[in-house]
């Protein structure tokens, strides 16, 4: 208990240093983690271009994104402990490099298994730069002034993949895919350089015991978990794929053997007890639903959009630019008014919008105009932003210093493994619909039934995102602005 109350002594001291340029830091981790999560959607409209360079299946080409999700929800919760046996700018730096030799690997894969090897080499890298971004930002910032950075993080967070799409479709139109990682080199190779002039430490190394089980634990639960919901919809079986399942019931023992053993350790890894702060674990929740509509809807609108709608791959990606565009701008504006205003007068609105843009979504069908589609997304994406950071600052806050490498690692792992589970969910529920409309028609093959049937299931999927907007909504109406404590 000494240590702790010694070491939460010491990270308040080195907030209080007022002698860090913070604008120079903040630059450097910004640039390298945006173009760091831009990674994760990149390739969405590039599979077609992939498979037939080298000559592999749809759901070979998957593990592109696959393996780039599991690698990250694997990382993320390890990351709490590597912050402690890591500098700042170790931690950074080690990162950055990882991510700019997995992206020069995959500009220039011979083979497939290179490309893939490549994307994993990436996502370490990724999967340490979000907690990294994270931590620095509760370090560097007080309370009363974390809602306009955290802002910012909101901007790189879901900006990044929301434009993923965009870029990448205006790359493949005019170049080869390969340009869409030598894009990102100049970029990586920048921050790094930025980084090693001007990133500076902030947080005291105190190289707790490492617990070789509850990594493995941890590794099998998060990792199972993302590995499971990513395969649902690779093969035909879905659910009932021993792939599937078995991953599922795996990762939810290994899941509860890691929850009980951090409980007992005196140093562990990822500190649960987090959720003792009712905002935190509140604000959890909210986000957990925003990742798993934001992720859900990125994939099912372009699918519609390009299916019975006849969009190209680039206009389709042109047509949830806005929302993107949109979302960047707002996250910043959402930071401040959070500092000035508290959460509720962001996540009250921001979740009722949610409610109406899901409720109108439900009614879209093949006669639905375009920019109804690009103005229902617009208004997405300005409701996520909106209950996004300002939520997840408003929980952090309630959170003593000690325990910011372990809230940062919990959201951000849940909210990987979110995302991930909502693509499941959803695909799954559409593909259930489709399959449900041709069953009740004379001739399944028909183009005009194919089309009706798509229809009813993004209607039916839309139906679920509706009912977790309503629980978003009423979460939201408990939320209330916390203050930092002294202890937990």
């Amino acid at each position: 208990m000494q240590s702790n109350n010694i070491e939460e002594s010491n990270i308040e001291t080195e907030i209080k240093h007022t002698d860090i340029k913070k604008l120079p830091i903040m630059i450097s981790l910004l640039i390298g983690v945006f173009f760091a999560i831009l990674n994760e959607t990149l390739l969405n409209v590039a599979y077609l271009d992939l498979m037939a360079t080298f000559g592999v299946t749809a759901s070979t080409v998957q593990w592109l994104t696959t393996s780039f999700m599991l690698i990250v929800g694997v990382l993320v919760p390890i990351s709490a402990l590597l912050v402690r046996w890591f500098t700042t700018r170790q931690m950074f730096l080690g990162a950055m490099i990882m991510f700019t030799i997995g992206t020069i690997i995959c500009a220039f894969a011979p083979t497939f298994s290179l490309l893939l090897i490549g994307r994993l080499i990436q996502a370490a890298g990724t999967g340490l730069l979000i907690p990294i971004l994270m931590n620095t930002i509760l370090f560097l910032y007080p309370p009363e002034k974390r809602g306009a950075a955290m802002g910012m993080v909101g901007l790189v967070i879901m900006f990044a993949p929301a434009i993923g799409p965009t870029i990448s479709g205006l790359i493949i139109e005019a170049l080869d895919w390969r340009w869409l990682f030598i894009f990102v080199l100049p970029f990586s190779l920048f921050s790094i350089g930025f980084a090693f002039v001007y990133l500076k430490n902030l947080t005291i190394v105190t190289k707790p015991r490492v617990d070789v089980l509850s990594i493995i634990l941890s590794t099998l639960g998060f990792g199972g978990l993302v590995f499971g919901f990513s395969s649902i919809g690779e093969g035909e079986a879905g659910w009932s794929h021993p792939e599937v399942y078995l991953s599922i019931i795996i990762s939810i023992i290994a899941l509860f053997l890691f929850i009980t053993r951090q409980l007992k350790l005196k140093e562990p890894i990822l500190e649960f007890r987090v959720f003792k702060s009712p905002m935190f674990s509140l604000t959890t929740v909210l986000l957990i639903i925003m990742m798993m509509t934001m992720f859900s809807t990125m994939i099912i609108l372009p699918m519609y959009l390009q299916g019975p709608l006849a969009f190209s791959a680039l206009a389709a990606g042109l047509a949830l630019l806005p929302g993107g565009v949109l979302n960047g701008i707002m996250s910043p504006i959402a930071g401040k008014i959070f500092d000035r205003f508290g959460p509720r007068f962001l996540v009250i609105p921001g979740t009722f919008i949610l409610v109406v843009v899901m409720a109108l979504f439900t009614q879209v069908s093949t006669d639905t105009s375009a920019y109804v589609f690009i103005l229902l997304h617009s208004f997405l994406m300005i409701a996520i932003a909106m209950v996004m950071m300002p939520g997840q600052t408003n929980g952090l806050n309630q959170l003593p210093p000690t325990y910011y490498p372990h809230g940062t690692a919990v959201i951000n792992t849940l909210m990987q493994v979110s995302g991930a589970i909502g693509i499941a969910l959803f695909i799954g529920i559409m593909s259930s619909g489709q399959a449900s409309y041709l069953e009740g028609v004379n001739d399944p093959s028909e183009p005009i039934n194919i089309s009706n049937a798509m229809t009813a299931g993004v209607q039916a999927s839309f139906q679920v995102g509706l009912i977790f907007a309503i629980i978003s909504f009423i979460l939201a109406l408990f939320m209330k602005r916390t203050v930092l404590p002294k202890s937990i």
